[in-house]
Parts: C-alpha cells; structure tokens; sequence
C-alpha cells in the first residue's frame, strides 16, 4: 500500500492504495483504512466497516485525492467489497458514483430502497446518513465526496442518474484527473481553485448543463475536448463544431478554453493526428503507404500529408522512415 502527500493543515492529500501485490490482499482493508484516515481523514467520508470476507481479500488499486472538504478517488477493484451491516451513521455530504466497468449497488432508506449503477452509469445524491453498498469484483469506477453547503438546496431528495459520456459528468471527470495529477504540488490557492471547480462541475452535473461563461470550468471544459480528440482521431467529422456539439457548448466557448493552454484546438487536432501517423509509419505489421496514411488520418491527399509532417517533424515521412531502416511505400502486410 503506497500512500503520499498529506497537507499539514489538512486542506489536501494524496493516497495511492495498492493491494493487488502478493500477499497484500489479506491485510488490504486495514492498510486501505489507515492510508484513508492519514491523507483523507474522517472528517471528509468516515469509511464504514467492510465484511469479513471483503476484509479477507482485499485487492484494490487506484487514487484518492483530497482538496479542501472534497475527496475523489478513482478505483480499480478485483475482489468484491461489501459494509459489515448498514452503517446508520449520521453525515450531510453529496456523493457521485461514475461507473466504468462492474456494478456498485448502494442500500437506501427502507421507502427508497437499493440502488445499482451499472457500468457506464453515473449516480448523484444528498447522503444523510451512512448507507451499506456492495461492489462487484473488477469493478472499476470513480468515487466522488463533496461538502454538501453549495449542492444540497440543487439536489434536495433527488437521486439524479445518467450515462458517463454526458458531457457534463466528462467534464467532471476530466477535472477529476487533472486534479489526481496536480494535487501534489498544488499551493493554498490551487487547492481553493480545484475545491470550487469541483462544485461548479457538480453542480452542471445535476442541472444537466453548465455555465459556459463561468471561467473556472476553462481547464476542465479543454481537457474533456483533448480527451475527446484523441478517442475520435481518425473521425473524419472531428472538429471544433462537432465536439462543441458533443459537449453541451458553444464552438467559441471551447475555442476561449483552449485559447488558455496557448494552442489552438485546431492545431491540437492536427498535432495528435502526426504524432499517431509517426508511429504508424515504422509499426511492425500491418504498416500503411503514406497514402494510406494520409486518408486515414484525414489529410487531403499524400502531397497535404508530406508537407504537414515535414512541417513538424522537419524531415518528410520518407525521409523520417528511411531513417529507421524501413520503406515507407512497402507496407508489411500479413
């Protein structure tokens, strides 16, 4: 179990459990609690009481984060987990589920019942108090614990669901890792910039749209583009327009976000379309000719292609392959 980064004022923390190594499963829970307690603290999300067998065989892997009153934690489960019992504990905080992969069923009031979030779901409610919840095994999924002063009068009794792409909860979880990345060397106001942001993203989440002028969402609303980018590559209808439309914006409020990492969306798209040609040019099998390349990754032609890539590479992809050894217009096919 590796933990690090605890703030001496407790305003953020950083945990990275690992209970996947040898032999580490049988005392996973408790080093799972004790690194919770350390870096995140009971005054964020009191952990409740796992099984016996939970506690038995324990293999968990992931990221917990804490900035302020907030806790995230992105988890990857190959055992299954379960409380002890129904908790019943007192507490007054919002909790978001946003599964990926598995199933995380959470207990209810007796009128309320069970509820289960099925991989690609994403669940959001008002916690009053400790509930029983009960993960399947290879689950993996992000766990959000968040004060509830700012988004309980939003929520009141709603549970709010949804798919994991809606724009606004990748929003949320793209802000989410940005932050898993930072957390360690962010200062007092970093930590206060990330605490905000996470309630405005919230709180989109529950009103199923966002504030498109509110600037602190500029870093979140790039990164959930650049994330997009990269998943729709070779989409020939990838671009600006498309994947405002596809994240709940404007095509100028996306342009205005990514204006702050000082390059162009556009050029990011052409950037990451070369990167993946480079490495297609010398694959091992399966190789394509530069025509083939350039229609794959959207150029116009091969002429468009070679003149983009010597552009940025400062060589062309015959030159650049034939520094590797290869032809680049003999594709190794099986």
């Amino acid at each position: 179990m590796n933990s690090t980064v605890a703030e001496a004022d407790g305003s953020r923390g950083v945990f990275l459990p690992d209970s996947t190594l040898p032999d580490a499963a049988p005392r996973g829970a408790d080093a799972f609690r004790r690194g919770w307690e350390t870096h995140i603290g009971d005054d964020v999300f009191k952990l409740p009481a796992y099984s016996p067998d939970t506690a038995a065989d324990f293999r968990v892997k992931g990221r917990v984060a804490k900035v302020r009153g907030a806790a995230i934690a992105d988890l990857h489960a190959a055992s299954a987990t379960r409380t002890a019992d129904a908790p019943g504990g007192d507490q007054d905080l919002v909790e978001m589920y946003v599964v990926r992969h598995g199933a995380w069923t959470l207990g209810g009031p007796p009128d309320r019942g069970e509820r289960t979030v099925s991989a690609g779901q994403f669940l959001l409610r008002h916690a009053g108090r400790q509930s029983a919840f009960e993960t399947a095994p290879h689950i993996r999924a992000q766990f959000f614990v968040l004060p509830s002063a700012m988004l309980k009068p939003l929520l009141g009794n709603r549970i709010i669901t949804g798919p994991v792409d809606a724009a606004e909860t990748r929003l949320l979880t793209a802000f989410a890792d940005m932050i898993h990345t930072t957390v360690a060397d962010l200062g007092p106001a970093g930590v206060e910039a990330a605490h905000s942001t996470l309630i405005e993203l919230t709180k989109a989440v529950a009103r199923g749209r966002f504030d498109d002028v509110e600037p602190r969402l500029a870093p979140a609303l790039a990164q959930a583009a650049r994330n997009l980018v990269d998943s729709r590559l070779a989409d020939p209808e990838l671009s600006p327009a498309m994947l405002a439309r596809e994240l709940h914006t404007s095509a100028r409020t996306l342009q205005r976000a990514f204006s702050v990492t000082g390059e162009p969306l556009t050029a990011y798209i052409r950037r990451r379309r070369l990167q993946e040609a480079r490495l297609a040019l010398t694959a091992p099998s399966g190789r394509l000719s530069i025509s083939e390349l350039a229609a794959h990754w959207q150029f116009a032609d091969g002429s468009h292609f070679t003149r983009a890539f010597k552009k940025y590479y400062g060589r062309t992809p015959s030159e650049y392959v034939r520094s590797t050894g290869t032809d680049p217009d003999a594709p190794n096919r099986p």
